[in-house]
């Protein structure tokens, strides 16, 4: 198969033909008709994930067929159009027995723990844990932002942030999680204030229902500007991730509003600096979120359906494979605005 390959941390990456994957047991192959070009792509490629093994393949936000299919999977069918999360979990241990998947203790992660769908063909493991069907009305291009951007956004906003109608939610950073997340909230009733470095993106966050924009590269304190906006956010995420944007997000905050950090915050030390003082004197809420399970697709596909969410607005480009490692080196520097996706067999 055709894939793209990096074999150092931060050089560029090629298209070179590779073996084919083969499916455990537990798992299958899809061919991958779309995959999202997604910040963590980058993050990997940098050399910020430890669970990386060189050469690799990234990628892990996906949709496709399934083309080949494990002994022991008895819930999926060569043919089947499929979609998964990217955490991949094993199915069996305590946290997965609590339904929580997202954490699963020993979870795989294609593009991350193995090769994955920056290619022709990927791997899943434990497939009748991980697998979510794609309904037929639904494109591959769509289906393939749902494994991690806007189900990632879905939780942190739905399910971790508890949005409520009326509410004011602030949004730092409208890349694909960011404007996901502006959709979603504006969908469920809430006042979004969308924020971002670049024109074009806080553009789309109004398109997508943020009733007021602030634009970081010109307003020097972000945090005040919402709380002047807003009286401070009740609910506050930061789909960027980085000190600044973590502290602006907590900042924001009315008295005992919640924090969600979404973006991940690669540093030299492993660490971020949180201005917990405030989180202490305003009893704020602090939470993480990472992804969403594959039982918990089923509300989001129905509002999809429905017509209530529009993912398919938020893919803004298709690129090719060999378009692939030079969008990849881009993101480091180029403002995100909307979802990239790759089509393998384009």
């Amino acid at each position: 198969m055709r894939a793209v390959v990096f074999e150092q941390y931060g050089e560029p990456a090629d298209v070179r033909h590779v073996p084919d994957p083969q499916p455990a047991d537990h798992g299958v192959v899809v061919r991958v008709e779309a995959t999202g070009l997604c910040r963590s792509d980058w993050h990997g490629w940098q050399g910020h994930d430890p669970d990386i093994t060189l050469p690799h393949v990234p990628g892990h936000e996906l949709a496709g067929v399934i083309e080949a299919v494990g002994p022991r999977v008895t819930g999926w069918r060569q043919g089947d159009r499929v979609t998964a999360p990217f955490v991949c979990a094993c199915g069996s241990c305590p946290s997965c027995a609590a339904g929580d998947q997202q954490v699963c203790e020993r979870q795989t992660q294609p593009g991350f723990t193995h090769w994955g769908s920056f290619a022709q063909y990927v791997a899943l493991d434990h497939a009748d844990v991980n697998l979510v069907a794609v309904p037929d009305g639904l494109s591959f291009a769509t289906a393939a932002s749902l494994g991690c951007r806007f189900a990632t956004a879905f939780r942190a906003v739905v399910q971790q942030g508890r949005v409520a109608a009326g509410e004011w939610v602030a949004v730092h950073g409208c890349g694909g999680v960011g404007l996901s997340a502006v959709m979603i909230a504006a969908a469920s009733g809430a006042r979004v204030v969308a924020i971002d470095v670049s024109p074009k993106a806080l553009d789309l966050a109004r398109k997508f229902g943020a009733a007021h924009c602030v634009d970081a590269a010109t307003v020097p304190d972000t945090a005040v500007a919402v709380r002047e906006l807003t009286g401070g956010a009740h609910l506050s995420l930061d789909a960027l991730g980085s000190p600044a944007t973590c502290a602006a997000s907590v900042n924001c905050l009315r008295r005992r509003g919640r924090h969600v950090q979404v973006g991940l915050l690669p540093s030299a030390d492993g660490t971020t600096p949180v201005p917990m003082a405030r989180a202490i004197g305003w009893e704020l809420e602090i939470l993480g979120s990472h992804g969403m399970a594959a039982h918990t697709y089923p509300p989001m596909l129905e509002l999809v359906r429905a017509g209530v969410l529009r993912p398919d607005l938020l893919v803004t480009s298709t690129i090719t494979l060999e378009e692939t490692p030079a969008a990849l080196a881009a993101m480091g520097t180029a403002g995100g605005s909307g979802v990239t996706v790759i089509e393998p067999w384009a």
